[in-house]
C-alpha cells in the first residue's frame, strides 16, 4: 500500500517554491529515509545545491528549470506526447481520476507531476494506478531526467538562442541542473514501490525538445498583430 504522506511530501518538492519550500524538502527527505535511503540521499544532494536565504533566487532557479526557457516540463503528458492528441486523452482520463479521488488540482493541469503524485495513493482502482505508472509515469520521469543530459541541454539552448536571440541564465555549474536529483529520487521511489522496469533506447528523440522547437517555429511564423487585431498595420 502506498503511503499518502510519502507521495504528498514528494509532490511538494516539485511545487513552485513558497516560503516553506526548504522545510517541505526536509519533510520529503524524512518521509523517504527509512524505506528509500537512496532517494533520501538524492534529495539531500538537491538540498545541498539550492540557494539558501534568498527566496527569489530559489524561485528563479525553479522557474528557469521548469517554466521559462525550461530544461524540462513537469507535465507528464506534454513530456511524452507534446501537443499530440494523445495528451488530450490522457488529461481527460486523469481529470476523471482526480475527481473520483477528490484530489484538487489547483491551478495546475491534471498531468502536472505535483498533482499526479498526490493522486497516486488516492486512486480508486489499484490496477489502473499500476498500469499508469508502468506505461506512462515511469517513462515520463525517466525522460525528464534525460533532458538534463549535456547534449540535450545544448540542443535546447540552440533552439532558444535561435528564436529569442539569448539564453536566460541563472546559476552556473551544478546548481543549474540540480533538480535532476529530485527527479532521480522520485524514480528511485517509483522503482521500489512498483517494481518498475523502464528502459528507453539511447537514441530516442526527445519529445520535449521537438515540441519546444515546433512551438518556437509556430511563434516565429505567425504574423505580428497590430492594435485592433489586424495581422497587418
Amino acid at each position: 500500500m502506498l503511503r499518502t504522506t510519502t507521495y504528498d511530501a514528494l509532490a511538494a518538492v516539485f511545487a513552485h517554491p513558497g516560503p516553506s519550500y526548504l522545510t517541505d524538502l526536509t519533510r520529503a527527505i524524512d518521509a523517504v529515509e527509512h524505506e528509500h535511503p537512496k532517494a533520501a540521499e538524492q534529495l539531500r544532494e538537491l538540498e545541498r545545491h539550492l540557494p539558501k536565504g534568498d527566496p527569489l533566487k530559489l524561485e528563479e532557479l525553479f522557474t528557469r528549470t521548469f517554466d521559462v526557457q525550461p530544461i524540462t516540463s513537469l507535465d507528464v503528458g506534454y513530456t511524452l506526447f507534446g501537443e499530440d492528441y494523445k495528451r488530450g486523452a490522457l488529461l481527460a482520463n486523469l481529470s476523471r481520476e482526480h475527481t473520483m479521488a477528490k484530489n484538487d488540482c489547483g491551478a495546475e493541469l491534471a498531468d502536472n507531476l505535483t498533482n499526479v503524485l498526490r493522486l497516486l495513493p488516492r486512486m480508486v482502482d489499484p490496477a489502473i494506478r499500476d498500469e499508469f505508472v508502468h506505461v506512462l509515469l515511469g517513462r515520463a520521469v525517466q525522460e525528464m531526467i534525460r533532458e538534463f543530459e549535456p547534449a540535450r541541454l545544448a540542443k535546447k539552448e540552440e533552439i532558444y538562442k535561435k528564436h529569442h536571440k539569448t539564453v536566460i541564465e541563472t546559476l552556473e555549474g551544478e546548481a543549474r541542473v540540480v533538480y535532476r536529483h529530485a527527479l532521480g529520487a522520485l524514480f528511485t521511489v517509483l522503482k521500489a514501490d512498483f517494481g518498475l522496469k523502464v528502459g528507453l533506447p539511447v537514441d530516442q528523440e526527445s519529445t520535449f525538445v521537438a515540441a519546444v522547437g515546433a512551438e518556437m517555429s509556430i511563434e516565429s511564423d505567425s504574423p505580428a498583430m497590430c492594435p485592433g487585431g489586424d495581422a497587418k498595420c
